[in-house]
Parts: structure tokens; sequence; C-alpha cells
């Protein structure tokens, strides 16, 4: 007589049942000692060792890159053990290892609301990614394995913590802050920064403005204002790096070209005000390559008169003029645009030449990259990757960018801009036998608070792409109120040109002529 059930699947249920029940036995008993009964253990663990871990602040690192592809440590928590008695305590602390490099991207982390979040910078706009939960410092292991994190993650930036990859190299970034600290110190200007950008995709090479701090000692700052990332957040009337957005315009549209002459008269007066060359003289009929060559204001006239007033508007719009470009940087400002929409011509032709409209340097480098890149207008970004802790990783890939010229057009504007350094660019000395260079320099006069222009104090810009018809690299300069010189060729040709020596020689640029 056989006694129990005889069906074999009967006992395959006995033994699954079983072991379920093992298992979640096994299961709840962790989460018993790894959830409910975790601060008694904890608390047994630092009576043992003697050591008080009363500082819980965490957070996840920031890295700089070089050309072999390396991540620079550019934000850690750096861990300080001191006494408390018969304890030892370990303070945690933001630290930043390369000091000033660097600074008005990296931004800093500071107490608010006595929570420490990140302030300025990547530390803010990536205070989510970056930001420690000390609820989540011991998340449960089987929580985590049954919901959906590779999903959310890539949904919502917010959902996991990380370290965060910047595009910036350090190399060049070293490179770029040295130049404006001389720069800086030799015209006395009160505020000075420049950008290295790859024009065909609008990845940030570097970035840097002076003044600057150092993050390890931010509390030190008398004047708050430089916290402030003026080349995403300040705007300011760019002057005649302007005019090559004009010129593109007018040759796109079709209504001049390469051969097109006009009557340079010197002064004009439009609408009760006049409009003269920077130095009043007239050139008669010329070519309109004259008019980047010698920066005629008069020049840009004639050829907002050819596009017309709402024309004009509407290529402005294209290049991003007024827009924000949508940088991975908190705090950027959009501009002072409302001239190219007023119907007023004498509007649009100061705003032809960088005068009554004010943007953003970001805004500018964008723009004026789409000279050289075939005509495309890219979004600039800083943030190269975000590495998860849980192993997965979030490449930023960049958009292609909106077509805003003809391909041709930025070939031929480009010509022009060769044609300005090989010829005109203090009369050619700065050409090289070797390599294209696009440029083109800036001065605008800088407004007064209360309304028109200082007489005696200017904004001096700079930039220039190379090799010219096939752009690596786009480079921006600009300072405001240097003292001892009018022009921006006097100020910031030689910058411009230490930078670019620097990027051919540390990424082995090939010549191209």
């Amino acid at each position: 007589m056989r006694l129990g059930n005889s069906n074999p699947n009967f006992r395959i249920y006995l033994v699954v049942a079983f072991v379920g029940c093992v298992y979640g036995i096994f299961i709840l008993r962790l989460i018993d000692l790894q959830v409910i009964k975790h601060d008694q253990f904890e608390l047994e663990a630092r009576s043992q060792y003697q050591v008080d871990m009363g500082d819980v602040f965490n957070r996840g690192s920031i890295y700089f890159t070089n050309k072999n592809g390396d991540h620079i440590l550019a934000a850690d928590i750096e861990e300080d053990k001191v006494k408390k008695g018969d304890k030892e305590v370990v303070l945690r602390n933001r630290v930043y290892p390369l000091g000033d490099i660097g600074s008005k991207v990296l931004g800093f982390v500071a107490y608010d609301e006595n929570t420490r979040k990140g302030q300025y910078g990547i530390e803010k706009y990536y205070d989510d990614v970056l930001g420690r939960d000390s609820s989540k410092l011991y998340t449960n292991f089987f929580a985590e394995m049954f919901t959906d994190i590779k999903g959310n993650i890539m949904s919502n930036k917010s959902v996991y913590e990380g370290d965060v990859v910047l595009t910036v190299d350090v190399e060049v970034q070293r490179a770029l802050h040295k130049v404006l600290e001389e720069t800086h110190n030799k015209w006395n200007s009160d505020v000075i920064g420049g950008i290295v950008m790859d024009p065909s995709d609008g990845r940030i090479i570097a970035m840097d403005e002076l003044p600057t701090y150092d993050n390890n000692d931010f509390s030190k700052v008398e004047d708050f204002k430089v916290y402030k990332n003026d080349l995403i957040s300040g705007v300011y009337e760019m002057g005649s790096i302007i005019k090559p957005i004009t010129m593109a315009s007018a040759l796109d549209a079709g209504v001049v070209d390469e051969n097109t002459f006009y009557n340079d008269v010197g002064v004009r007066e439009l609408g009760g005000f006049k409009v003269r060359n920077y130095d009043g003289k007239a050139r008669g009929w010329s070519n309109v390559q004259l008019i980047l060559d010698k920066s005629l204001n008069i020049g840009i006239v004639f050829l907002v008169e050819k596009l017309g007033g709402e024309k004009f508007s509407e290529y402005f719009r294209k290049f991003g003029i007024g827009s924000e470009t949508g940088i991975d940087l908190p705090n950027e400002a959009a501009g002072l645009t409302k001239n190219l929409d007023s119907g007023i011509f004498v509007d649009s032709a100061t705003a032809g030449f960088g005068q009554g409209i004010a943007i953003t340097p970001i805004q500018t480098i964008r723009a004026l990259a789409a000279l050289g890149n075939g005509g495309k207008l890219v979004n600039p970004y800083i943030t190269d990757s975000l590495v998860y802790d849980n192993g997965l990783t979030k490449k930023i890939v960049p958009d292609q960018g909106e077509q805003i010229l003809k391909d041709d057009t930025s070939e031929r504007i480009s010509r022009m801009l060769v044609h300005v350094v090989d010829n005109a660019l203090q009369n050619g000395k700065w050409k090289k036998e070797h390599y294209t260079v696009a440029a083109k320099t800036g001065t605008a006069q800088i407004p007064r608070p209360g309304g028109g222009y200082y007489d005696d104090r200017y904004l001096h810009s700079f930039f220039g792409y190379f090799p010219a018809y096939n752009p690596k690299y786009i480079v921006f300069l600009y300072h405001t109120y240097p003292k001892g010189a009018e022009y921006a060729s006097q100020t910031l040709t030689e910058p411009f040109y230490k930078i670019t020596d620097f990027l051919i020689s540390y990424f082995g640029v090939q010549p191209d002529r």
C-alpha cells in the first residue's frame, strides 16, 4: 500500500514551493538586516572601530578630458579625519584639484537651506546627477533589481546618480587661461573671456573668463558677480565681428556677389542719426570685399539696404541672434535684440554692424561657426557623458544642426575672411604660410547706463576658424574696456594666434596650403 500522491508533478511542485519559501525567507532576512536594522548595526560598527561618519555629505565627480581620451579629475570628495574626544570623525568636503582652472564652468557647492547643493556652472546644472541623497546611500539591492532603472535613466537624468564627464580638454583650458591672464594683465580690461569650440558639432573644447576665483576658496570672493559666467549670461554689443553675418546673408540671398561695387560716402544720415565709418573717411566706388577688409559701416548699410529690413531680420534670426543656444550650463541669457524687429531702417543698419543689439558670447560663437561649417547652426554643448553609479553611461550625442546657409555661401564668406587675414589684418602680418585662417576683429562702443555710448570705452572682440575651408576649431575672444588701445586688432590679434598655434601643435593639425 502506497501513502501520498504518486503524481511526479506533485513532487516537483513541492520542491519548487520549498525552494521558493527558503528564497523568500532569505530575501526577508536581507531586508531586515539591510533596511530595518541598518541603523542598529551601523551604530555597533561605529562603536567597535570608534570612527564617526558624522558628515554624510557625498557627491559625484566631474572630469575634464584630454586629446587621448583620459579623464582628468576636476571635482571630487575629499575625506578628512579629525579627533573628537576618543573617536575619529570623518569629514567630507568638495575639492577642486585644478584650483581656478575652469572655475566658471564648474561652479561650486554651498549650503542652501541647510543642504549642500550645486551653485553655478556644472555643479548647479547637474545637481540632480551629482548630488547624493543620504536616504539612498544604502539602496536595497533587491528593490533595485525589480526597477526599470535603465529605462528611467534614459528618460530622466535625475532618476539615478553618477559622475559628469565634460568635453573640456584640460590642456587647451590651461592654454586659454594663460593667454587670457596675460592679455588681462597687459590691457587692464574689466572682463575678458574666450571660447574654443568645434564648429562642426558645437563641442566646447575650452571656456574661460577673468576675473575668476579658486573654487576651493569661493567664500573669500568679495564681489559675488565674479561667480557669474558672462560667456553664457552676459549680453554685449559685439561690434564688427557681426559684419560677416550680414555679408553672408546678402551673399546667400543673392542681392550681392563678390564682384559687386558700391559708393562708400563715409558718412550717411539715417532717420536723424549719422552713421559713419570708423574714421569718417569715404572710399568712393569700392568692391564689397573692402567692407570686411576695412570694416566699413557704410558698406554694411548698403548690404542691409539691398536685403531689406524684413529679409535682414529673418536671416539674423536664422543665425540664432536673440535665441538661447540651449547649452548645458545654467542661467543662459537670450539677449536684447528688439531692434531687429522695430521696422526702423537705422535700427537694422546699426544691428548689421553689431551695435544696438546685445547678445551673449556663446550665442555669438554659434552664429559665427555657421559661416565656416557649411552653413549649419549647431548647438553648443559641454557635457561628453554621464556615467551612472549602476554602470550605465549616457553619451551626449549632438544634433546635426539646422541648415541656414547654402554650403556654397559658407565657402564664399570663408574665402572673403581669409582675404581679410592674408591682406588686411595689420597689413597681412599674420598670414600663415601653410594654414588658411578666416578671421575678423570687432570694436564696439560700450553703452552708457542712461543711454548713448561712451566716447572712450570699447568692447574688443575677435573670432577666427581654421583650416578655413574645413575648420576643426573656432576661437572667440572678447574683453571690455581695455586701457590704452582703441581697436581690437591691437589687443586681441596676438592672443588669438597664441591659441591658434597651440591648437595646431597640440592636436597636430595638418597644413591645408
